[in-house]
């Protein structure tokens, strides 16, 4: 079927998620975009039901009712649209029944294993395992993984092209003794892609042709220099349409109501955080926090990277957080006295609860704390992970030195970073939007000046999904129903005593006075911004401060207006400290709470 973006005037997507199945209906209405209704109802990819379609059709039925429109013909969607029956296109992403699980395997686990963990992890998927020839492992103990974990694919990459080839055969030999048996239907051949030398592809087929279902793309890491990912992922994409979803449950037929493949869900979100940073030209970072896992996109220097963390979310990963964090961290971020045997039951009672949600301030307050120290592990993590290509020998001069990314290192640089994008239920449904604000501020610690926004109701999969066949529709909807922009802040870098002056600033917006504040080293302000609209802002540091043009440099820029407003943070960074003494540092936080108006009392 042809798809022609200029004929479509409704579209209908779906994403089919772990426990919900999430549908919305965009209607083009005055020559635009927009999100008309949302529905949702329990996924059914398992027991007793066995079924995505079921749980698919209980979302569409709940958009017809809102929609007051014929959407079905029994169980089929009614495409093209008819008067005002029907729609023009199904588009559908999924993470159901766990979503695409793979291994990854390269020669040296710090850089062809590297490059193909980033590779996986673009296209959507879990990685389960990096098995590597210098991973410490025994080829005993990797046969009996491979066995163990049950994959729904394996990526093989190693070698440049034209270098080693025996050791990329020696991997693809471990494969071939493991024999492993996908995850999903025992009735079909593992799927596993080769992208490695490509001097060694024929011995690979050789090894392998026989007892997979081997794809053979282009080398992601041709030469030490470059990494060439595409092929792998658009590899990854085809077979997960092709060999995972064929045998999930009830996904043939939902293939077939789609002209558009199917699309893990991570997937198409790293899609859409991808085109509008290109679009806008800009730096972003996306977080998706879950109740088991965290998702992390970020787009720089035109690189797109993403990790999840799949032991840090809010539910059932929550004693994870606990333990990786220590209750230390979590517990600085309250600001009361908290008995920690108390706190240890509150975190194992949402593990064992997990659809609870908190019933006091006090409750709400400490699971916001938890989210913080989600957040902030699972952006270190991004940050090992988004790096400059190793092994590189890199040659500098003196005129370089400052701005050339070394081998190795990461490629997020919180000074460039223009937009923070959160999304999840701790940070989407959060009672008031300065309290996501604040989350975000405290994780992730954005330099300089950044835009803050939440995504609304998670909808950036279906608009990812959506932006592969017509991206203007996906980009429109994207910017004017699912973000919902919270403002800005304004952070600058360096130390001082508590109470020294650190920066002035003056915001000037359509129709109002300007606002003029001075903030104290330790302080927070919250400036109001119209929500919509261009404001100017002009920020003179003190000589101590950098706003990410030198020391004492005043900044002049455009920020955008939002719910929340303009936040200068002034409590410091490179580097950021709390307070270590418990009165003070609850006296701190109970100031910066009121100062952003996060909560409708003291806590």
């Amino acid at each position: 079927m042809e798809i022609r973006p200029e004929s479509i005037r409704s579209i209908l997507a779906t994403d089919c998620g772990s426990t919900t199945t999430k549908a919305i209906l965009i209607e083009r209405r005055d020559g635009q975009y927009r999100l008309v209704v949302r529905g949702e109802a329990p996924t059914t990819v398992e027991a007793p039901f066995e079924d995505v379609t079921r749980g698919v059709l209980n979302a569409v039925r709940e958009v017809e009712e809102l929609a007051h429109r014929r959407i079905l013909d029994g169980e089929r969607i009614v495409t093209p649209q008819t008067g005002d029956q029907g729609v023009d296109l199904y588009v559908s992403t999924s993470s159901a029944g766990g979503g695409l699980q793979m291994m990854v395997s390269g020669l040296v686990l710090q850089m062809t294993g590297e490059s193909a963990q980033r590779a996986a992890l673009g296209a959507g998927a879990i990685v389960m395992d990096v098995i590597a020839l210098n991973d410490g492992r025994r080829p005993h103990e990797k046969i009996r993984r491979l066995r163990q974990l049950r994959p729904d694919m394996i990526l093989l990459s190693g070698g440049t092209d034209g270098g080693d080839v025996k050791r990329v055969i020696e991997m693809a030999e471990t494969l071939a003794a493991a024999d492993p048996k996908p995850r999903l239907g025992a009735g079909y051949e593992l799927p596993v892609i080769y992208a490695g030398n490509r001097d060694a592809a024929a011995m690979v087929r050789e090894c392998l042709g026989s007892r997979t279902t081997l794809s053979v793309v282009p080398n992601l890491r041709p030469t030490l220099e470059t990494e060439n990912l595409r092929p792998a992922r658009d590899a990854i994409h085809e077979l997960f349409m092709e060999h995972v979803m064929a045998h999930a449950p009830g996904y043939k037929k939902l293939m077939s109501w789609s002209p558009v493949p199917i699309m893990p869900t991570p997937g198409a979100v790293g899609i859409i955080v991808e085109k509008i940073a290109r679009r806008d030209r800009l730096a972003v970072v996306g977080v998706d926090i879950g109740g088991a896992t965290t998702d992390v996109f970020s787009v720089f220097q035109e690189v797109f990277n993403r990790t999840v963390s799949a032991n840090l979310g809010m539910s059932y990963s929550v004693s994870n957080v606990m333990a990786e964090a220590g209750l230390e961290n979590i517990l600085r971020w309250v600001p009361f006295e908290v008995d920690e045997v108390g706190l240890r039951n509150r975190i194992k009672n949402k593990m064992v609860r997990p659809t609870t949600i908190p019933q006091s301030l006090e409750d709400l307050v400490i699971e916001q704390a938890i989210a913080r120290e989600a957040l902030r592990l699972a952006f270190e993590q991004h940050k090992a992970l988004a790096t400059g290509l190793k092994g590189i020998q890199t040659e500098r001069t003196i005129s370089d030195i400052m701005s050339q990314t070394e081998s190795g290192a990461t490629l997020v640089n919180l000074l460039e970073l223009g937009l923070l994008v959160g999304s999840g239920g701790v940070l989407s449904h959060a009672p008031r939007r300065a309290q996501a604000a604040f989350m975000m501020l405290d994780a992730f610690l954005p330099e300089g000046l950044t835009h803050l926004a939440v995504d609304s109701i998670f909808m950036a999969p279906q608009l990812g999904v959506l932006s592969t066949v017509h991206e203007a529709a996906a980009t429109e909807v994207f910017e004017r129903d699912c973000l919902i922009r919270l403002g800005a802040a304004l952070a600058p870098i360096g130390t001082a005593r508590s109470g020294h002056a650190c920066v002035g600033v003056e915001l000037v917006s359509p129709g109002r006075a300007p606002e003029r504040r001075q903030v104290a080293f330790g302080d927070v302000a919250l400036l109001p911004l119209p929500k919509e609209g261009v404001s100017r802002l002009t920020a003179h540091p003190e000589r101590g401060f950098d706003l990410g043009l030198g020391k004492g440099k005043p900044l002049t820029a455009e920020v955008l207006g939002g719910v929340v407003g303009l936040i200068v943070d002034a409590r410091g960074r490179r580097p950021f400290q709390l307070p270590g003494r418990m009165s003070e540092r609850i006296g701190k936080l109970r100031a910066w709470n009121q100062a952003m108006g996060l909560y409708a009392r003291e806590v």
